[in-house]
């Protein structure tokens, strides 16, 4: 019963996580690490895989299926993009198969939006995706995957009609660390999602997203004038950032189903809050359930493994 039958891998820019499954989905091990594309690229992507495979106790010859950016151009073998609109199992079909190795291994495609006016890219998220929605497709849907870059996605019956990517948690790390506001985030402990000045700078930024660059530069004028500390600038800098990010996908919120909100953890707890505190209908699914569901259904479909 907990034999593998499979192993799934999320292969990011700077993380690593694999899982032994069977071949009803359950998962039998696991492991996690820091060695992403980055790391991979110099080392060696197979080394890596094989490393955590031999740790994890694997069978030989156990087929494997990735997703992520070991399918970047830079990566291991470019997968390269399935064109938006296309329904999500279209990924399945356009797998791209490792060569010149005695395993089975597979990397998973991305998504491409070539439309002229809001080009746009999506590597890893679309296997999300295809879990979050593996089993209740039909209808509308809005998907919310928060991260680095933070991917919302439409989709109707399965097919995703269009997507766009914020850049809200590259831009907080250059703020916080390259910018004028660095001064005040300086040493700065973690914050909660319940810290006040999270609430207030998110209502502000969704209310108002024009004004976001003098609402950014609050961060450091209340610092010196109203002795803002260090945790909450870095609670004002982060609800302002993910006010904004809701603003621009939500514009057209009137006549959007509720938004599906695929996160874990920190940005799990985020961004429930901000939702909560706008008032704006959501349902949570787990990011690490929905990468794991998106890469089983590769296994079903590509290795034809039978539950």
């Amino acid at each position: 019963m907990n034999k593998p039958a499979y192993a799934a891998v999320d292969w990011g820019t700077s993380s690593f996580r694999i899982w032994l499954m069977t071949a009803d989905d359950r998962v039998i091990a696991e492991r996690r690490s820091g060695e992403g594309m980055t790391t991979a690229a110099k080392v060696g992507f197979s080394q890596i895989l094989e490393s955590h495979l031999e740790a994890l106790e694997a069978p030989v010859g156990l087929p494997v299926i990735i997703c992520g950016m070991a399918g970047a151009r830079q990566g291991w073998v470019e997968a390269g993009y399935v064109d938006a609109p296309a329904p999500l199992p279209a990924v399945l079909s356009a797998a791209t198969r490792i060569p010149s190795v005695e395993r089975e291994i597979w990397i998973l495609p991305g998504f491409a939006q070539r439309r002229q006016e809001a080009p746009d890219v999506m590597r890893g998220e679309e296997t999300q995706l295809l879990g979050a929605l593996r089993y209740d497709a039909s209808g509308k849907h809005v998907v919310c995957m928060p991260g680095t870059h933070s991917k919302w996605v439409a989709a109707t019956d399965g097919t995703v009609t269009e997507f766009s990517t914020f850049m809200t948690g590259e831009l907080f790390d250059l703020l916080s660390k390259q910018s004028v506001l660095s001064h005040s985030l300086a040493g700065s402990p973690s914050f909660d999602a319940d810290q006040p000045e999270y609430a207030k700078a998110l209502k502000a930024a969704f209310g108002a997203p024009q004004r976001v660059s003098t609402l950014l530069f609050t961060v450091r004028s209340a610092a010196l004038l109203q002795n803002l500390a260090p945790a909450e600038a870095a609670a004002r800098l982060s609800g302002t950032l993910i006010g904004l990010e809701l603003a621009g996908a939500l514009t057209s919120s009137a006549d959007r189903p509720k938004t599906t909100l695929v996160a874990a953890g920190r940005l799990l707890s985020l961004y429930e809050a901000a939702f909560s505190i706008l008032q704006l209908p959501y349902e949570t699914i787990d990011a690490d359930e929905a990468v794991r569901e998106g890469l089983a259904a590769a296994a079903h479909r590509i290795l034809s493994i039978q539950p």
